[in-house]
């Protein structure tokens, strides 16, 4: 898959971890974004199933601050959407920093297969 490709040649990772850490952000996408928003989305990515389901449970710390922020809305609920991130990446054997290193990597992706409306609609909530 060429995402996985991009993703364990850019940052040095397993397909395992790139599975899991991609599927863990489409995971997050999926639940902030509508239905109809989200296919746009998942249209751009071949697998996109797979990858959801090679995501492991965010639970732990990562989890519990990341739903406490969410409540808070705005930028908080932001922060706290990327703590829950986290906490799935640790489990996943990344450390926090490669959220932020997926994110662009995930973007460009679905903008060059999907185009911008639907790389637009994924920027708006991973950026920070």
């Amino acid at each position: 898959m060429e995402l996985l490709d991009q993703l364990t040649k850019g940052l040095g990772i397993t397909e395992e971890q790139a599975k899991g850490g991609a599927g863990l952000i489409f995971k997050m996408a999926k639940s902030k974004l509508g239905e109809g928003d989200f296919a746009k989305v998942s249209g751009a990515v071949p697998g996109i199933g797979d990858l959801l389901k090679a995501a492991p449970s965010a639970g732990g710390l990562g989890g519990a601050i990341g739903g406490l922020a969410s409540m808070f809305g705005g930028k908080a609920g932001k922060l706290g959407d990327l703590a829950g991130l986290a906490g799935g990446f640790s489990k996943l054997g990344l450390d926090s920093e490669m959220v932020g290193k997926f994110v662009p990597i995930i973007i460009s992706f679905v903008q060059a297969k999907g185009g911008a409306g639907a790389a637009d609609l994924l920027q708006k909530i991973l950026k920070k």
